[in-house]
């Protein structure tokens, strides 16, 4: 699929330089692959201290279990 962009020139070289990445194409890859996967790991990180503890459960015994 072809996409038409207009990119700021000194961004797109900041990501060839800082990805070492060849070509273009391959440093916006690169950086939309990065974006999305540090988006997904912050709405892991969201759920921290939301779930429900429960200090009787005994997972040594979970483990054992056949």
């Amino acid at each position: 699929m072809a996409t038409h962009l207009s990119l700021d020139p000194k961004l797109l070289e900041q990501a060839l330089a800082v990805s070492g990445e060849r070509t273009k194409k391959a440093a916006v890859t690169r950086a939309l692959e990065e974006f999305i996967a540090r988006r997904a790991q912050k709405g892991v990180l969201d759920l921290f201290g939301t779930l429900d503890w429960d200090d009787a459960f005994g997972y040594k015994g979970e483990r054992s279990r056949t």
